[in-house]
């Protein structure tokens, strides 16, 4: 197993520059982090580099994030700025070195015609999708429960892997968030297995609390020792909100590295 700490919501107890040796301290070869545009590329791939750490995945821009948005890919009206956002992430990937990308598909307005929304996020993932495939980058979608993020365009793995298996492009997988999958679908393992040749990452954290994946109701010993027997040679992000200090929480993480 490979776990990749996520730095939008571990060692928060310092600034996002300091993060990086935190988490190279606490053991972590590997981050991940939601959104890293405030800092320049080439400061993060300094940070990644004095600590010998890997960038495997961050999130395109999601919009307005303090006015509420939460993506722009499936919002009609917004594909210029949508495209531009995609070129934005691609640069941070090539200068970071990281292979792949997470796309928030967008909150729906309550009154959305579903079709309408459908038809601009299929177009826009194949505009994506086509762009990173070009620079070798793979390009993910992620369900996400409706309770963290209300009116989420896309809340459940068989959709998304209905979408993936509809447009049939080589370079888009879907991020297998057992948090989110828990919630909305449960069924974990026997969904694992269904799904594993289109999932391209993995995130954890413990249910229903969000917090560290030995806290709720999720064994995920069990997990751990079925995505290892099924060979899932990926990143596990470990994208949880401790409840305490960072390294106060991580003595699950030991019988693991």
């Amino acid at each position: 197993m490979r776990f990749a700490a996520n730095l939008s919501l571990m060692f928060t107890e310092v600034p996002f520059p300091q993060r990086f040796a935190a988490a190279a301290r606490a053991g972590f070869q590997a981050v991940e982090f939601q959104f890293g545009y405030d800092h320049a590329p080439q400061d993060i791939k300094r940070w990644l580099d004095d600590q010998a750490l890997e960038c495997v995945l961050f999130n395109m821009p999601p919009g307005d994030f303090a006015a509420g948005e939460r993506g722009l890919a499936s919002l009609p009206g917004r594909e210029a700025e949508f495209r531009d956002s995609v070129q934005l992430a691609m640069e941070y990937a090539l200068v970071l070195g990281t292979p792949r990308m997470h796309v928030l598909a967008g909150i729906l307005p309550a009154d959305a015609e579903r079709s309408r929304h459908l038809d601009v996020y299929l177009r826009n993932l194949e505009v994506a999708s086509k762009l990173l495939a070009e620079r070798g980058l793979t390009l993910l979608i992620e369900p996400i429960n409706p309770r963290d993020i209300p009116g989420f365009f896309l809340n459940s793995q068989h959709e998304a892997h209905a979408i993936r298996e509809q447009l049939g492009l080589q370079n888009l997988k879907v991020l297998f968030d057992v948090y989110h999958t828990q919630i909305v679908d449960g069924d974990l393992a026997m969904n694992f297995r269904k799904y594993q040749a289109g999932i391209g990452h993995v995130q954890i954290a413990g249910v229903p609390g969000r917090h560290e994946p030995d806290v709720g109701e999720i064994r995920y010993e069990y997990l751990f020792k079925l995505l290892d027997e099924l060979k899932y040679d990926g990143w596990v992000g470990c994208e949880y909100r401790p409840k305490g200090r960072t390294e106060d929480g991580l003595g699950w993480l030991k019988g693991w590295r």
